[in-house]
């Protein structure tokens, strides 16, 4: 009797015993480090001037009006780096003079968020180097610089291009040479 009981037992124990697990993964071969990726250029670092002058960061500075002898005038520059732009009422003339500083080349381009015109320009008679584009107070144009969606651009060859804010002062001005 004794053996039927311990080959019971044996039975029951042999069935706790889980199957055999299966040999660990043999170890995969070492694969090297990829080849670190080559910088980008020194040139690709600096992002060049976006084509799309809504892009563009705008022209630090800010307008202010003044009246003068014969209209009014609205000059864009910052406080210590001098004006860069003037747009100026010929009251007796009803003609707006853009005044761009500096001595650029062929016709003056105003972008604005209805669309970009092309103005003929010519070197000013000041006494520093500017180029100006003379228009009447009535040129549409205008309309669509002083109510241009928070900015407007000017461009002109051989100088870097304008992007700045459409504050009052210059419908002021044009206002002012309608009126």
């Amino acid at each position: 009797m004794r053996f039927p009981l311990s080959l019971a037992f044996a039975l029951t124990l042999a069935g706790c015993v889980g199957p055999a697990s299966p040999p660990p993964p043999a170890p995969r071969p070492v694969q090297p480090a990829p080849a670190p990726a080559t910088p980008p250029p020194a040139a690709a670092a600096a992002a060049p001037a976006s084509d799309d002058w809504t892009l563009r960061p705008a022209t630090p500075g800010e307008w202010r009006y003044r009246t003068e002898a014969g209209g009014s005038a609205a000059l864009f520059g910052a406080p210590a780096g001098g004006t860069l732009l003037t747009i100026r009422c010929d009251r007796p003339g009803r003609r707006i003079h853009l005044i761009r500083a500096g001595a650029g080349r062929g016709p003056m381009i105003l972008r604005t968020s209805y669309g970009a015109v092309s103005w003929p320009a010519a070197p000013g008679a000041g006494p520093s180097p500017e180029t100006v584009a003379i228009r009447s107070a009535s040129d549409a144009a205008l309309d669509q610089l002083a109510y241009s969606r928070g900015r407007f651009a000017v461009e002109l060859a051989g100088l870097p291009p304008l992007v700045l804010p459409a504050w009052a002062e210059p419908a002021r001005v044009i206002e002012d040479c309608r009126g």
